[in-house]
């Protein structure tokens, strides 16, 4: 019996439907190879094979190539392929490859290796693909904490700068209480369901369809709601969601510019994407206490992070604390998901909005911060407009799309939520929300402000911008790309609208 079971579990083993997964993984070993092997002055070209090599992965997964196992469980229920998992896919690849160009500009200017950066980039995006994907807790589990070990390098990379230094031990002190916690909640879920037999085949409280089945006959278990919020709470710490964010500000700050980036946009996005498939079917049947848990954790969220931004004068602070908020409006689509089903694709929507405007903003952080990225004050934007407009217009767009001013792409991605959210009932959380979007203005256009208004300020932007980097063509295309997405998604989001489930 033992051997037919092994048997029929190996026969799910579909490594076609990991290619792009089992691609970058295999790629970022050959990184370390090729640096081994070639001389040192051929380094520099290692990158771009780097990029290539995502970007080729990238196009086919746009291609379809991979999306032939849509509905199938494989490797033995560990993994279900589903749409939206190939379209977490491919925004991590997009969002990996964005990193990628933003290390390109601020690495130079370190004595750090560059190599590693990218092998683990690489590894830390084919841990986000899997974790989509994931249908077992192990599983779910491996793949979270290898891209959560993976950060953990990436926020200190600049070892040689003690505001780096102190991130990376915040992040890894914050990261292990929030992995411990998780790890506590799965345990208690599995001690709930322990084993079952159906169909003469045993399994066990780590699967999601089971643990679903357990939650739907015994709404009531104490353990079993114990264990789903204790889960969730190791997620909330993943997307920044209050009061789990007590990290991000200085994290935000003292991790090298590339790396903010990917905790902002790709990080975030996975939790969310993980938030999405628990919500969605292995704690649906705690809708009941699911949803007042989570409306006070959206509301908590979008009222401190934008309450927290209003005073920061550091970029990065502001960029990390405005996620925080748009945290929030991103749990107005979970909630709205439980009983709206296009919710979940609106969610979606926002995330790749806010990718465009947000790498838009960090890519005009990476080319006018000075040697040391972790000091970037409002004040050094004044008269960016003035000399470097082709910049200030890319921030203009960027910082107007995440502020949600119309008709940019945010704008889109905020209505869409927001009516969302209306049809799910969830007026006060709506009411939160607006008055959110209302005191963010007033933050994101101080930055517009000094870029554009401002009076140079003597002694602190000059002093600053000595190092900073101008961009080549290929930056100027690029930013230039992001931007201009970033308006034409506003204006006509049918493109996207169409190829997400929208209902």
């Amino acid at each position: 019996m033992t051997t037919d079971l092994l048997k029929k579990i190996a026969e799910t083993n579909e490594w076609w439907g990991i290619a792009p997964e089992l691609l970058l993984g295999c790629s970022a070993l050959a990184l370390l190879a090729l640096e081994i092997v070639l001389p040192k002055k051929d380094h520099r070209f290692i990158p771009h094979f780097a990029i290539a090599t995502q970007a080729t992965v990238f196009v086919l997964l746009l291609a379809g190539f991979y999306s032939g196992y849509e509905g199938a469980s494989t490797f033995g229920g560990l993994l279900q392929h589903s749409f939206l998992g190939h379209v977490g896919r491919v925004f991590f690849l997009l969002s990996s490859l964005l990193v990628c160009f933003l290390a390109g500009i601020c690495l130079p200017r370190s004595k750090m290796p560059r190599v590693e950066f990218y092998h683990i980039v690489m590894v830390v995006t084919a841990a986000m693909m899997l974790l989509v994907q994931s249908n077992h807790f192990v599983m779910f589990f491996v793949a979270l904490e290898t891209l959560t070990i993976g950060f953990y390098v990436l926020v200190s990379y600049y070892r040689d700068r003690p505001l780096t230094l102190e991130a990376g031990l915040k992040y890894l002190v914050m990261g292990a209480l929030s992995s411990g916690i998780m790890l506590f909640g799965i345990v208690l879920l599995y001690g709930a369901v322990g084993k079952v037999t159906i169909g003469g085949v045993a399994h066990t409280g780590f699967e999601f369809n089971v643990v679903a089945d357990f939650l739907r006959q015994n709404p009531d278990s104490f353990l079993g709601i114990a264990g789903a919020l204790l889960v969730l709470a190791g997620v909330a710490f993943k997307i920044g969601a209050f009061p789990f964010q007590i990290w991000i500000p200085d994290v935000y700050q003292g991790a090298p510019t590339p790396t903010t980036a990917f905790l902002a946009v790709a990080s975030k996005a996975a939790g969310f994407a993980v938030l999405l498939t628990l919500t969605g079917t292995v704690f649906a049947p705690l809708q009941h206490i699911l949803v007042p848990v989570l409306s006070l954790l959206a509301a908590a969220t979008i009222i401190f992070g934008n309450l927290s931004a209003l005073t920061q004068r550091n970029t990065k602070r502001l960029m990390g604390l405005s996620g925080v908020s748009h945290a929030g409006y991103l749990l107005l689509g979970v909630v709205a998901s439980f009983t709206v089903e296009w919710a979940a694709a609106a969610v979606w929507f926002y995330l790749f909005t806010y990718l465009l405007a947000s790498m838009a903003v960090f890519g005009v952080m990476a080319y006018t911060a000075g040697s040391d990225d972790a000091d970037q004050e409002l004040e050094h934007y004044e008269h960016l407009a003035k000399n470097r407009p082709f910049l200030a217009a890319v921030l203009a767009a960027g910082v107007g799309s995440l502020a949600g001013i119309p008709p940019l792409a945010g704008f889109m991605g905020k209505l869409l939520l927001f009516v969302a959210a209306f049809q799910a009932h969830l007026y006060w959380l709506l009411v939160v929300a607006v008055g959110g979007v209302v005191v963010s203005i007033y933050y994101y256009f101080g930055w517009i402000k000094a870029a554009f208004f401002e009076p140079v300020t003597v002694g602190t932007a000059s002093a600053d911008q000595s190092a900073s980097a101008v961009p080549t063509w290929v930056g100027k295309l690029v930013l230039g790309v992001l931007a201009l997405a970033t308006v034409l998604l506003g204006f006509y989001p049918g493109p996207l609208t169409h190829w997400l489930p929208f209902k």
